[in-house]
């Protein structure tokens, strides 16, 4: 059976949490940011949990996380 491969772009934005869930960053947080609110940008700052219906299209692309 050959080796599975981590699809790049998966690795790149998600992080595994120490339960087994899947973290992700806000997106909207990278450029044009004088036309967003400042709502907006204070909510986007920090991370949070991939919902279950995503999370099941995200986990076949990472196959060696634990």
């Amino acid at each position: 059976m050959p080796k599975l491969k981590t699809k790049s772009s998966v690795k790149k934005r998600f992080k595994l949490t120490g339960s087994g869930k899947i973290k992700r960053n806000f997106a909207f947080r990278s450029h044009n940011l004088s036309k967003r609110s400042t709502t907006m940008k204070r909510t986007n700052r920090g991370s949070t949990i991939l919902d279950k219906s995503n999370e099941k299209m995200i986990r076949p692309m990472m196959p060696y996380a634990k």
